[in-house]
C-alpha cells in the first residue's frame, strides 16, 4: 500500500489503497470500494427491504454479516418475526446471520470476520470500533450500506486525519474508557466532526485489541467519521487468540508521515473519568461527583465487549455483595465471553455478589429493558446517556469504566475505585478463547430465490415523491443545538419492534421533545409539507435511518440547521429531504416556530455554483440566506426523491443501453 514515495499515515493507506472516485483532498467527495458491511436488527430489516427493493440477486461483497443483537426481548410476536425476516432475507442474499444470543455485533465482527486492511460499511454508528484491527470501518445509514451491498461505492467527504500520539502507561485503577473519556473531556461531542482519528505511539504497546476497540468505539461520539488503530504484533496475538492468525497483515504508518491535526495522550498522567448526564461529552473527574447516590450499575455493552472488561468487575466484587440499593446488571457482550467467563470462573463471583446476568445483546444501552428509576442515578459502561435513551424519560445516566462500576455497586454511591482497600486486580486474557462458530450461519453458496419471511408488522417502503422547484413549508418545531436521532426518533422496547413498519413507527417520532408534532405533521402534509429548524450538530447519535425515514413519511422536505452530525447528514438526502445550513448564524434567532417559508427555484439554486437558497418568511416579510454543502450527486438524489428512485433510473437507462 501507499503512493511511490508518499510517507502515508494508516487512514491515508486504507482509504487510497480502496479510493474508487475523486481524491484525498479533505472536504472533497470520495468514492470508496467496501469489502464488508456489518448490519443489525434495528437497522438491518430496512436494509434487507432495500435490497428487495433495488431487485438486487445476491451481495457483491467479499463478506456482509447481519447479526441480531438489539431487539432480543420477545414481549410479543413482533421482535420474533423480524429475527425470521432477517434470517430468511440472509439466505436469500447471501449473509452470514449471527443468531439471537450470539452477542454484539461490533465484538463478534471484530473476533470472527475483522481483517486488516478491508473497509467495512456498518449500518450501526460504533461500526468504527472495528478500526481496532487496522480497518476503515464507517458508520452510515442502511441505504449506504444497501448500496454498497449492491457493489455500489461508498461516498463520504474526504475528512482530515487527526494524530494522536500515545505515551506512557495507564495507572492503576485506569482502563481504556477513560482514555475515549479524555478526548470527550477535551474536545466534546462535535471535536471529531469531518475527521479521521488515528492513535500511534508508543502507549499502545500497553492497550490490547479489545482495549483500542473501546477507544474506537467511542470516536462516535466524538462525532468522527471514524477511528483507526495500526495492525500491529497486538493485533496478530489477538487474530492468533481466535485461531485467525492468517488473516493478519501488518498495517503501520510510514516513519515520518505527518498527520493534518497532531496531539498527544500521556496515558500515565490520566485518571478515573465519568460522563454526566446527558451527554457523552460532559466528563469530569470521578472525584468530583463521588458521594452521589446511585440505584443501578450496567456492565457490558459494544464500549466495553472485553472479557477483561468482565473479569475485572467480577474480581472487585469477589467475596462481597452489591449495595442493597443498588441492581448490578451484567450483559455478556458475546456468548464467547459467556463461556470464558464461565469456564475461568469469573461468573460465580459476579452471581453471588448479586449480580443480574442477562442474555449477551445491547439490552439495556438501546434502552431494551434494564431501564432504571426515575430520577435516580445509573452509572454504565456504555457508550451513550442522551436523554431517555435508557427507557426512562427522567434518567440520570452516568458513563465509566468497568472499574468505576464496580466500585459504585458495592458503595451504593459514585466511587472512585482508587479508594477501595484492595490492590488492583490484573487480568491476563487467556491464549485460547471458546471458540464458538455454531451460531453463526453461513449464507448459502449460490444465490437462491427465497421467500421472504413477512411477518404483519413489515411493510414495504413507502415511495417518495422527486423535490418540488417549489415549496411553502411550515416550521413545524425549532430545537436547539446537539439534538440526538435517540430524541428524534426513539430507541427502546416501546418503539423498536416497529423498525419495519413506517407508518407505525413515524408516531413516535419527536415524541419525547414534542408530543403533539406527529399530529401536526399530518395535517401539514396534506400540502408541501414541512420544515424543521435546528442548532448545531442536528442528528449526532446512532446512525438509524429511522430518524430520516419517518420524519419524510410524515412529510419533512427541509431541515434548516446551524451545522449537522456527519450520518444524519447523509441520511437525509438518502430519502429525498434537503438539508440546508444557515449562512448566517444569527439567522437561527429570526426563525421561528410557526413561520412559514417559501423556497423558489430549488432546481437552478442547489445546481448553482454559490450553493445557495434564499428561503422567504412570508411570517415576518424577510429573507434568509441558507447554503448547501451537497455534492453534485447528493443534488441529483435529493430532486429525485433519495437514492433509491436514483438507483432504479439508473438501472433502467442501463437496461435500455443493453437492449
Amino acid at each position: 500500500m501507499g503512493s511511490q514515495g508518499a510517507r502515508l499515515n494508516v487512514a491515508q493507506k486504507l482509504i487510497e489503497s480502496h479510493l474508487v472516485a475523486g481524491d484525498m483532498t479533505p472536504g472533497e467527495e470520495v468514492g470508496l470500494r467496501i469489502d464488508q458491511t456489518l448490519t443489525q436488527d434495528a437497522t438491518g430489516t430496512l436494509v434487507m427491504l432495500e435490497l428487495e427493493a433495488m431487485a438486487l440477486d445476491r451481495v457483491r461483497t467479499e463478506l456482509s454479516a447481519q447479526y441480531v443483537d438489539h431487539n432480543l426481548l420477545q414481549a410479543d410476536e413482533r421482535n420474533a418475526d423480524d429475527h425470521l425476516f432477517l434470517y430468511s432475507a440472509c439466505q436469500r442474499f447471501g449473509l452470514w446471520y449471527s443468531k439471537p444470543g450470539n452477542g454484539v455485533s461490533h465484538p463478534l465482527h471484530m473476533q470472527r470476520f475483522g481483517i486488516p486492511g478491508k473497509t467495512m460499511a456498518g449500518s450501526d454508528s460504533h461500526t468504527p470500533a472495528a478500526g481496532s484491527l487496522g480497518m476503515l470501518a464507517i458508520g452510515v445509514g442502511g441505504l449506504e450500506v444497501a448500496m454498497a451491498m449492491a457493489g455500489e461505492p461508498l461516498f463520504v467527504t474526504m475528512p482530515e486525519i487527526w494524530g494522536i500520539e500515545l505515551h506512557g502507561r495507564l495507572p492503576d485503577w485506569v482502563s481504556a474508557k477513560d482514555v475515549i473519556l479524555e478526548m470527550l473531556r477535551r474536545h466534546g461531542v462535535k471535536g471529531g466532526r469531518g475527521r479521521i482519528v488515528e492513535y500511534h505511539g508508543g502507549g499502545l504497546e500497553h492497550l490490547s485489541a479489545m482495549d483500542r476497540h473501546v477507544i474506537a468505539n467511542m470516536g462516535a461520539e466524538l462525532g468522527a467519521t471514524t477511528t483507526v488503530f495500526p495492525s500491529d504484533e497486538e493485533v496478530r496475538r489477538f487474530l492468533a487468540s481466535e485461531c485467525r492468525v492468517d488473516d493478519w497483515i501488518e498495517l503501520v504508518a510510514d516513519e515520518g508521515c505527518s498527520y493534518d491535526v497532531e496531539e498527544s495522550i500521556d496515558l500515565s498522567k490520566l485518571e478515573p473519568l465519568i460522563a454526566t448526564p446527558s451527554s457523552p461529552g460532559n466528563v469530569v473527574s470521578v472525584t468530583e461527583v463521588a458521594g452521589r447516590e446511585i440505584s443501578q450499575v450496567v456492565v457490558g455493552s459494544s464500549a466495553n465487549p472485553g472479557l477483561r472488561d468482565f473479569a475485572v468487575v467480577a474480581q472487585i466484587v469477589a467475596g462481597k455483595q452489591t449495595h442493597p440499593r443498588v441492581s448490578l446488571d451484567v450483559n455478556p457482550t458475546s456468548r464467547q465471553t459467556l463461556e470464558v467467563l464461565i469456564r475461568e470462573g469469573l461468573l460465580a463471583p459476579l452471581v453471588h455478589a448479586g449480580a443480574r446476568l442477562h442474555q449477551s445483546g445491547c439490552m439495556g444501552c438501546i434502552g431494551m429493558g434494564q431501564a432504571p428509576a426515575s430520577n435516580q442515578i445509573s452509572l454504565r459502561t456504555m457508550p451513550r446517556n442522551f436523554p431517555g435513551r435508557s427507557g426512562t424519560r427522567d434518567d440520570l445516566v452516568y458513563l465509566c469504566s468497568p472499574e468505576t462500576a464496580a466500585a459504585s455497586a458495592l458503595t451504593g454511591e459514585i466511587t472512585d475505585p482508587r479508594s477501595l482497600d484492595m490492590s488492583y486486580p490484573r487480568y491476563e486474557t487467556p491464549k485460547d478463547q471458546a471458540i464458538n462458530t455454531e451460531m453463526l450461519v453461513p449464507p448459502p453458496r449460490e444465490s437462491q430465490k427465497v421467500e421472504l419471511v413477512k411477518g404483519p408488522n413489515i411493510s414495504s417502503l413507502p415511495d417518495f415523491e422527486p423535490l418540488p422547484d417549489e415549496l411553502r413549508l411550515e416550521v413545524l418545531l425549532k430545537v436547539a443545538d446537539d439534538v440526538s436521532t435517540d430524541e428524534i426518533m426513539p430507541a427502546g422496547q416501546r418503539v423498536l419492534p416497529f423498525r419495519s413498519n413506517i407508518e407505525k413507527i413515524s408516531e413516535f417520532v419527536y415524541w419525547q421533545v414534542d408530543d403533539t408534532y406527529h399530529r401536526r405533521a399530518l395535517e401539514a402534509k396534506e400540502g408541501d409539507g414541512h420544515a424543521i429548524v435546528a442548532g448545531h450538530n442536528y442528528g449526532q447519535g446512532s446512525s438509524r435511518e429511522h430518524a430520516a425515514i419517518a420524519p419524510r413519511y410524515l412529510g419533512l422536505r427541509v431541515v434548516v440547521a446551524k451545522s449537522f452530525a456527519r450520518i444524519h447528514w447523509q441520511n437525509l438526502p438518502n430519502f429525498g429531504i434537503l438539508p440546508l445550513e444557515f449562512e448566517q448564524e444569527s439567522d437561527f434567532d429570526a426563525v421561528e416556530q410557526g413561520d412559514v417559508l417559501f423556497l423558489a427555484a430549488l432546481g437552478e439554486a442547489l445546481k448553482g455554483p454559490k450553493r445557495r437558497v434564499t428561503a422567504a418568511n412570508e411570517t415576518k416579510d424577510a429573507e434568509v440566506t441558507l447554503s448547501h454543502r451537497l455534492s453534485e450527486r447528493q443534488v441529483s438524489m435529493v430532486l429525485k426523491g433519495g437514492l433509491i428512485p436514483m438507483f432504479k433510473d439508473r438501472l433502467t437507462e442501463e437496461a435500455g443501453h443493453t437492449r
